[in-house]
């Protein structure tokens, strides 16, 4: 007689990592994708001249801003908003100040659009409550 003995198979504990892999890879994806649309922004032109820096530990200042084509736009938090006319604009700038009114207010102007149109800028955030308001400007480029 003969016995046979069979051997116990044991279990493997090995964790499969490849799906987590192409989880990884699709997420990856995703977010080189959507990262330009996140960081979004108004292009401007900026006129050069010598200015002072803001100071690092100020808030993050709401950014009001004319393109070259004349289209206002607020930006708070790095999220622009287009704004139809100036009453919006004001009204935008001014639902902001009212949740922090300490918060700086900055314009942002392209080098190519009228002088009128900054000035209407700033009046109309002078109506919406803006104490005072700073210019964004680009340094000056060095000289040879």
């Amino acid at each position: 007689m003969q016995i046979r003995t069979r051997a116990k198979s044991r279990t493997v504990a090995e964790i499969n990592v490849v799906p987590y892999i192409d989880v990884m890879l699709v997420l990856l994806v995703i977010f080189i994708a959507t990262a330009p649309v996140v960081m979004q922004g108004v292009t401007v032109d900026l006129p050069q001249a010598e200015a002072e820096a803001m100071n690092e530990d100020q808030l993050t200042p709401i950014i009001a801003t004319v393109d070259r084509a004349g289209q206002y736009y607020v930006s708070v938090d790095s999220t622009a908003i287009k704004a139809g006319d100036l009453n919006e604009l004001s009204t935008l700038v001014g639902n902001e100040l009212a949740k922090d009114p300490k918060r700086p207010v900055v314009v942002q102007g392209d080098a190519q659009v009228p002088y009128d149109a900054v000035i209407q800028l700033m009046n109309a955030l002078k109506q919406s409550g803006v104490a005072s308001v700073g210019l964004v400007t680009e340094p000056l480029a060095p000289s040879n």
